[in-house]
């Protein structure tokens, strides 16, 4: 979202976040967004060990089709109390407004309730995601020493230091960062190879119902090339390898393009690849570490001419401005002799 949200707990919230960390009367908490504030759906008290009563407390309270978040306090402590477990459900069917919505809101909900009482946080999209199972099996993919690539270490490295939006009105002088969208595997794995010079095109697309971005094509491509890769009906994000001479030199110039095809694209998909586009600008440059030397935003292939792009990746400099000059007089016969006193006694006048 490119605004900010202002969505805080409510005071009753507040409460009952306070005395849910500070006792162990509560096992679970369900919030919701309602009149533009977290309040508080439902709570669940405990009564036995938690895996005891997880599945029958936590899954009724998930909606097929509505976004909630949920607490579930578990039997293990920190030096601040209890843990907790933050789950945020987002169901395939609910719409991408409150997708968005309570994504972006995730970050304020965990300020709200004190980040150091939580101690995993579960992404899901289908109830067996959330259930006990499919917890434990979260458990288990976090401790296992995977056998990965150097491109696929990379990648988690990249999941784990995800940035979250923190929107609030706290944060009214802060630069919003927009929606983080995790980025597909595939993807993020083409932008690896695009950074090693394997490939030098990556296309790139927001697949909006599952809320990632994708890879669309790494398909080989010269400059003249590249306006044939410019959807006319979609948006879409593009790396380019820009190969060139400038000034003797040969130079390999990485561009990044956001192309947005005028209004012939629906208001969500405007709003959404906008939100999406700086957070996956921070990463590529911040995790990835692919310097960009041009970022642009174009409606229409056909702007990317030869001439264009090497005037964008390579500016003129604007010239020194000249030091005033005092103006010349008039040109051509001085004007007659002026009197500037009388004649004295036997001068005579000219």
């Amino acid at each position: 979202m490119s605004h900010q949200t202002g969505i805080q707990a409510g005071n009753d919230v507040k409460d009952i976040f306070a005395s849910a960390r500070n006792g162990d009367e509560y096992r679970v908490l369900k919030i919701v967004i309602e009149d533009e504030q977290l309040t508080l759906g439902n709570t669940r008290k405990a009564s036995k060990k938690w895996d005891q009563e997880y599945d029958s407390l936590v899954l009724p309270l998930l909606n097929d089709d509505v976004p909630c978040y949920i607490l579930f306090r578990l039997d293990s402590t920190n030096n601040q109390g209890y843990e907790w477990i933050l789950l945020a459900w987002s169901p395939d069917i609910s719409t991408v407004r409150h997708k968005m919505l309570y994504a972006a809101t995730r970050a304020t909900l965990k300020k709200e309730f004190g980040g150091g009482h939580i101690k995993d946080e579960i992404f899901g999209t289908t109830k067996e995601d959330l259930n006990l199972s499919g917890y434990r099996k979260y458990l288990t993919s976090q401790a296992a020493p995977l056998p990965l690539t150097a491109a696929e270490e990379e990648l988690r490295q990249i999941k784990l230091n995800e940035v979250q939006t923190d929107i609030s009105v706290d944060t009214k002088q802060q630069t919003l960062q927009g929606v983080a969208f995790p980025i597909q595997r595939e993807a993020a794995d083409a932008l690896v190879r695009f950074r090693e010079r394997k490939i030098n095109y990556v296309q790139l697309n927001i697949d909006a119902q599952n809320e990632k971005i994708c890879l669309c094509s790494t398909e080989p491509t010269e400059l003249k090339d590249l306006p044939m890769r410019i959807p006319k009906d979609s948006p879409r994000y593009h790396f380019f390898l820009y190969k060139h001479s400038h000034e003797g030199d040969y130079l390999e110039s990485t561009v990044f393009i956001y192309t947005m095809p005028g209004y012939t694209c629906s208001i969500r998909e405007r709003m959404l690849y906008s939100s999406c586009k700086n957070n996956l600008v921070e990463m590529v440059e911040d995790k990835l570490q692919i310097e960009i030397e041009k970022k642009l935003e174009i409606e229409n292939g056909d702007e990317l001419t030869s001439d264009y792009m090497y005037e964008e990746v390579h500016p003129k400099q604007h010239a020194h401005k000249q030091a005033f000059a005092k103006p010349k007089g008039p040109a051509g016969k001085r004007g007659g002799r002026r009197i500037t006193r009388p004649p004295a006694e036997g001068e005579e006048e000219d």
